[in-house]
């Protein structure tokens, strides 16, 4: 199993309940829902540098480099992008806008896990050695 994958569903979707709770109870975006749209970033910056140790020291991506390094250019960019929306947009709409970011950040991770192993994370269990 692939723990970067289930590290980054917790992180993102805990992300995403957090700030669409915020937004159905019609709060404007604050501490809490910026805090967990950080701890998203914070993830895939801390995933990033892992993977380049883990392309350091030997691994190998089964699938295009340039494809992988897109993802994650584009999983950073999107908290700073949720982030700046809200600040520009002081409502509770900006709190749907950060919660898509959790959530489409956990679909960007199993596409770098299947870029990574060849495999979706949901199939890795089943190849022994795979992820481990």
């Amino acid at each position: 199993m692939d723990g970067w994958f289930y590290v980054g569903l917790v992180v993102g979707l805990a992300s995403t309940i957090i700030c669409v709770v915020a937004a159905v109870t019609r709060k404007k975006p604050n501490d809490i829902t910026l805090v967990s749209l950080a701890g998203v970033e914070l993830f895939i910056l801390v995933y990033a540098g892992a993977s380049l140790v883990r392309l350091a020291t030997g691994e190998h991506l089964a699938g295009a480099g340039w494809e992988f390094w897109g993802y994650m250019f584009t999983a950073a960019a999107l908290p700073v992008a949720g982030f700046y929306w809200a600040m520009m947009e002081r409502t509770f709409w900006s709190n749907y806008v950060m919660g898509a970011v959790g959530v489409t950040v956990v679909v960007m991770m199993a596409r770098m896990a299947q870029i990574w192993y060849g495999l979706s994370p949901a199939v890795q269990h089943l190849q022994p050695g795979i992820g481990q």
